[in-house]
């Protein structure tokens, strides 16, 4: 499908207010337990196979388009082909996320036959020792690389994605080059997503500033000039105040295992249950995911006022998780400055708080030396 139809169909959708894009997650157990993961991977309840087609008719009658179906692993359910053979009878265009560790010849070949869109499986390194150890499964590499030439021998487009941490800093370029020798897609995501209930401890595994600044001026990378990517921010004008901030609850959104609907996986915002509500009075009448909608960069105190406002890819569920969704999300002001060298007006008045705290701290023992 070309980029100007998906642009058209995704416009559309906007207008007649249609979830285009649906990502539901069939299980949150997993044969991983990488450690950036921001699952709870104990089974608290999952749909059943009955719920999760009763869902996916109703989906369907709401012109959801795209379905991303993913976990966890996937295939942790027994019931998996049965649910994806069932999705693509109502025509939904499919897209897998799985580790691949259980697919086999039998698996991939299914796979092929159901004619999915794309398979995306995360690969940390193409070291198996630095792999392994971020998903605390030895031999995952291996099995995982397995499955991507499995599946790339059926002609299925498969992704490569690799998030970036400390354990793999410097490991994006071997991937991308496994990437390219095995015929799949590249794709590098720098930012570690807290827990879904608000845990924030898994942070300390971003990367610093230099590895940011590392990636940003790597023109494979950004794909384009360095120097037009990285330069200076104009500020937002009148027109970009006006933008939404993704497509969040306004053309798409996320289902959990236990059919809970949030505006997407990393905006875990409560908006409904679908074992409680039809899936599309949630997506019409939820007064959380109307909320959502209101917002446009107009909106945000201090987002709106910032140089970066216009291009920073500042992620409103981060920013929920941190505690306001019309407010900053600190990993995406941090992104910009690594990309510009400029500070947001967040970063700049975290440093002036910061500074204040030092001074203030330091006076007593000022005042002590003095008087000594």
């Amino acid at each position: 499908m070309s980029g100007v139809l998906i642009a058209e169909m995704a416009d559309k959708a906007l207008k007649l207010r249609i979830p285009l894009n649906v990502q539901l997650d069939l299980t949150y157990r997993c044969n991983e337990r990488c450690v950036h993961c921001y699952l709870d991977h104990h089974d608290h309840g999952e749909m059943t196979t009955a719920e999760i087609k009763d869902l996916l008719e109703q989906m369907a009658e709401a012109g959801v388009f795209y379905l991303t179906i993913s976990g966890g692993e996937i295939l942790m359910r027994r019931d998996f082909f049965e649910i994806l053979e069932y999705a693509r009878e109502l025509t939904f265009c499919v897209k897998l996320k799985t580790n691949g560790i259980l697919i086999r010849k039998k698996e991939a070949d299914r796979i092929k036959a159901l004619g999915v869109e794309s398979v995306q499986i995360s690969i940390y390194s193409h070291v198996p020792a630095v792999h392994d150890a971020i998903t605390k499964l030895p031999g995952s590499l291996r099995q995982s690389i397995e499955a991507v030439r499995r599946l790339r021998a059926h002609g299925i487009h498969v992704v490569m994605a690799n998030v970036l941490m400390t354990q793999n800093a410097h490991d994006y370029a071997g991937v991308r080059a496994l990437a390219a020798e095995l015929g799949a897609q590249f794709i590098l995501d720098p930012t570690i997503t807290p827990m879904m209930d608000g845990d924030r401890s898994i942070l300390s595994l971003n990367v610093d500033e230099n590895a940011l600044r590392e990636v940003f001026r790597n023109e494979a990378l950004v794909g384009g000039n360095v120097e037009e990517f990285c330069a200076p921010p104009q500020g937002p004008d009148e027109d970009t105040l006006d933008m939404l901030p993704c497509s969040a609850g306004h053309t798409a959104c996320y289902v959990s295992p236990y059919g809970d609907v949030y505006p997407c996986v990393q905006f875990p915002l409560p908006s409904g249950n679908v074992r409680r509500t039809k899936f599309l009075d949630i997506w019409r009448d939820s007064p959380q995911l109307e909320e959502v909608r209101s917002i446009t960069l107009r909106d945000m105190p201090s987002c709106s006022k910032c140089a970066h406002g216009g291009t920073c890819t500042r992620c409103p569920g981060l920013a929920f998780l941190e505690g306001n969704m019309r407010g900053p999300s600190t990993q995406d002001c941090e992104k910009s400055f690594a990309r510009t060298g400029i500070p947001s007006v967040n970063l700049a008045s975290r440093k002036s708080a910061m500074a204040g705290l030092v001074q203030i701290q330091s006076a007593p023992a000022m005042a002590t030396a003095a008087s000594a």
